[in-house]
């Protein structure tokens, strides 16, 4: 692992894995380059893969003020040019990080060869926003212990078997930056991708989990149905697809991007 200034803030990265393809993993609010941990001896098979944290995630710079869409996609796009990353890549991203990889591939059609994402988060619907603001500010407050119970629908009981993985991810979860959740969930609240959906020429694989309370299939198909020949899937997993269900996460998502050829 590394890290690196890129676009006016500080990352931390790694690069895994050989070959003539690279896969960039885009990880989900809360989360860190851990969280692809179990599944990146998969990926990285045959594939070079890049994960990082994300700008306000893990031991990147953290954020204070407000932040874009934009900027999240220009942070990728300049650690990709930092670390000679030319050729198209596949990106696989999990709910923002799902959010990063769509307006990617809709605003850098010359650099993605294909996108797989699962439970994107492209927006927040306009009868939801004030209760998630609320939200907000308690967690600006008094921090991410008084909003834990976003883990119940997303990491529901019938995925906890691995008691130590559960209490591990929790932990790491609890870690995070109050004021850097604070700012993408503003973000989320504030964007909708809706409309660059179409834009969207690459291969697409849109992943659902069937124990996805925090957004389930049924809010994640219209994604797919907006993007030109995606393919919609639904998995036996939850939100955080690849820390609860590493193999069936993995097993997709590489059979995906052969069939793609990215």
């Amino acid at each position: 692992m590394d890290f690196i200034e890129v676009n006016g803030t500080a990352l931390r990265y790694e690069l895994a894995g050989a070959g003539a393809r690279a896969l960039v993993l885009i990880h989900e609010m809360g989360g860190t380059l851990e969280s692809w941990d179990f599944v990146l001896p998969m990926l990285s098979a045959k594939r070079r893969v890049l994960r990082y944290d994300t700008r306000g995630a893990g031991l990147s710079e953290k954020v204070r003020g407000s932040l874009t869409i934009d900027t999240m996609v220009a942070d990728l796009v300049a650690l990709m040019d930092a670390l000679g990353i030319a050729a198209k890549v596949g990106l696989a991203g999990t709910a923002v990080g799902g959010a990063v990889a769509l307006h990617a591939a809709a605003r850098f059609p010359q650099r993605i060869a294909a996108v797989a994402v699962s439970s994107p988060a492209v927006g927040i619907a306009a009868d939801r926003r004030a209760a998630v603001l609320t939200r907000v500010e308690r967690m600006e407050r008094e921090g991410l212990r008084a909003v834990l119970d976003t883990l119940e629908g997303a990491y529901p009981s019938e995925l906890r078997s691995d008691a130590q993985r559960f209490a591990s991810f929790r932990a790491r979860w609890l870690g995070g930056d109050p004021a850097s959740f604070a700012a993408i969930y503003r973000m989320l609240a504030g964007m909708d991708l809706h409309d660059e959906l179409p834009l969207i020429a690459c291969p697409t694989l849109v992943i659902a989990g069937a124990l996805d309370r925090t957004r389930p299939p049924q809010m994640v198909e219209p994604v797919a149905r907006a993007i030109p020949g995606a393919r919609f899937e639904v998995l036996q997993t939850g939100h955080y697809a690849a820390v609860q269900t590493p193999e069936l996460f993995a097993a997709a998502i590489n059979a995906f991007l052969d069939a793609s050829g990215a």
